[in-house]
C-alpha cells in the first residue's frame, strides 16, 4: 500500500503531538550548571539581563519571548529558570525538532511538540494542563525564528490558549511575560553579545472571558505592543 506525502505528514503529527513533557530533575541538575559555567560563557562574550524582578515566582505563567535564533530557548531558560524563579519552564516546541535522540531528550527538558502550521488539540490541551498545574510555559509568539528586526505579526495561538485556560478555570490567575531578545551582531555568532529585556506581566484576568475570541485578539495586540516597547533595537 502506497503512503502519500500527506499521509506521512499526518503520521508524523500524530506521533509527535502525543508526546508530553516529562521533566527529568537529574538531567536539569546537569544542564543548568553546564549552561551557566560552560556553554553560555564560552559562546557569548557578554549576557546582559534586565527586568528579572518581573518574573512571577509562582502561579501559571506564559513566558513570551521574541524568537531570533536557536540559542533563544537556552538563553530564556537560563535567565528565567530555576536560579531566578525557582522553577524550570516548559517549552512549546516545533514538532520538527522531535527527531532522533531529540525526541527523547526534549521532553526530559520540558519540551512538548506543536505543529506550527496546523496546531493540534493535543499540544493545546497539554499547554492548558500545565497552566492549570501552575507551571511556567515558554511560547514564542512569533512562531518560528524571525530574522526581521521588526516584531511583525504574532501568531494567535498564545492568546487563544490563555483565554481557553481561563474559560475552563475562571479563577486561574495567568500572567504573560513579554521578553525581548537581542544579539550583537543581529544573527548571533561566536563571542557575540546577548541582551534579554523582561517586561512587566500582562494579566489575563483583565480580558473579558465572555468574549474569548475578541479578548484573544486584544491580548495578542497588547503583547505585541509590550514587546515593541522593550525591544532593544
Amino acid at each position: 500500500m502506497r503512503t502519500t506525502q500527506a499521509g506521512k505528514t499526518n503520521q508524523k503529527r500524530t506521533s509527535t503531538e502525543s508526546i508530553t513533557a516529562q521533566v527529568s530533575p537529574r538531567l536539569l541538575k546537569l544542564i543548568y550548571p553546564l549552561a551557566r559555567f560552560l556553554v553560555l560563557p564560552i559562546y557569548f562574550r557578554g549576557l546582559e539581563v534586565t527586568g528579572q524582578e518581573n518574573i512571577p515566582r509562582e502561579g501559571p505563567v506564559i513566558l513570551a519571548p521574541t524568537h531570533r535564533s536557536r540559542w533563544d530557548a537556552i538563553v530564556v531558560g537560563y535567565t528565567t529558570g530555576i536560579s531566578v524563579s525557582g522553577r524550570h519552564p516548559y517549552y512549546m516546541t516545533s514538532a520538527d525538532e522531535f527527531q532522533g535522540i531529540k525526541k527523547w531528550l526534549i521532553p526530559k527538558l520540558g519540551g512538548f511538540p506543536v505543529d506550527r502550521d496546523r496546531p493540534g488539540i493535543s499540544s493545546f490541551r497539554h499547554g492548558i494542563e500545565l497552566l492549570q498545574q501552575k507551571q511556567a510555559i515558554v511560547i514564542f509568539p512569533q512562531g518560528g525564528i524571525v530574522r526581521d528586526r521588526e516584531i511583525g505579526r504574532l501568531k494567535p495561538g498564545l492568546g487563544r490558549l490563555a483565554m481557553q485556560a481561563r474559560a475552563m478555570q475562571p479563577d486561574i490567575d495567568i500572567k504573560i511575560v513579554p521578553i525581548a531578545l537581542k544579539y550583537d551582531p543581529f544573527i548571533p555568532k561566536w563571542r557575540c553579545d546577548a541582551m534579554v529585556c523582561i517586561s512587566k506581566p500582562l494579566n489575563v484576568a483583565n480580558y473579558p472571558s465572555d468574549k474569548p475570541k475578541e479578548s484573544a485578539i486584544q491580548l495578542t495586540a497588547d503583547l505585541k505592543e509590550a514587546l515593541q516597547a522593550i525591544d532593544p533595537e
